[in-house]
């Protein structure tokens, strides 16, 4: 399997395995968008916890140039840990929600 349709199982199969994870309270769906087409994988909340709407990005990842850009994770268990676990090399992965200036300093790719 070529690298980059490699990249977009693993990124796909880690979105697919946040959303079937059930919310611990109130009446949240959590979504999995998967756009293989342009490259843009998110999990989002969706719902009511009691009186407050829920509406929100937990994961969000892009494949950039063949790069891994993690966008968001709001997550209590590390999408990255995910990512590398499944064999993607922090060299291919980019914490996108790092300031570009800071990334040299994350142990994982800069983006460049």
């Amino acid at each position: 399997m070529e690298r980059l349709e490699q990249y977009r199982d693993i990124v796909r199969r880690v979105i697919e395995d946040y959303a079937s994870v059930k919310s611990s309270h109130g009446k949240i769906v959590k979504e999995a968008i998967v756009d293989p087409t342009k490259d843009h994988y998110e999990v989002i909340h969706v719902g009511w916890d009691g009186p407050r709407r829920i509406h929100g990005t937990v994961i969000h990842i892009d494949i950039i140039d063949g790069k891994i850009w993690v966008q968001c994770d709001n997550t209590n268990r590390p999408v990255v840990d995910e990512l590398e676990a499944a064999g993607i090399p922090r060299s291919d992965i980019v914490l996108a929600f790092h300031p570009e200036h800071l990334r040299q300093f994350t142990g994982y790719a800069t983006g460049g």
